[in-house]
């Protein structure tokens, strides 16, 4: 998988999607989300922000190196959030 190339583990993967399934956690993530551009995706301060902020809704301490693994990877994908393709790509990362 794309992630662990970055060093991030897949129990903090699953340990996050099982959160994710929290309608209430979902719905504070989506809003933090919306109106992101593809700029905004690929500025190290936004995505580390995002980061932060994403930590804090879910209750997950990160480690220094943890944000910076998390960071580097968003930022790898060069994700275009208004390009379907790129989110259809993104869900099947983390399925």
């Amino acid at each position: 998988m794309g992630y662990q190339q970055y060093g991030i583990s897949p129990q903090l993967v699953e340990r996050i999607k099982l959160k994710m399934k929290n309608p209430a956690v979902k719905d504070r993530i989506k809003n933090m989300i919306n109106g992101i551009s593809k700029q905004e995706l690929q500025d190290t301060a936004v995505v580390r922000r995002l980061v932060k902020n994403a930590a804090a809704v879910l209750n997950e301490k990160l480690t220094g190196a943890q944000e910076d693994q998390i960071i580097k990877f968003v930022i790898a994908q060069k994700i275009d959030p208004n390009n379907t393709f790129h989110l259809i790509r993104l869900w099947g990362m983390f399925r």
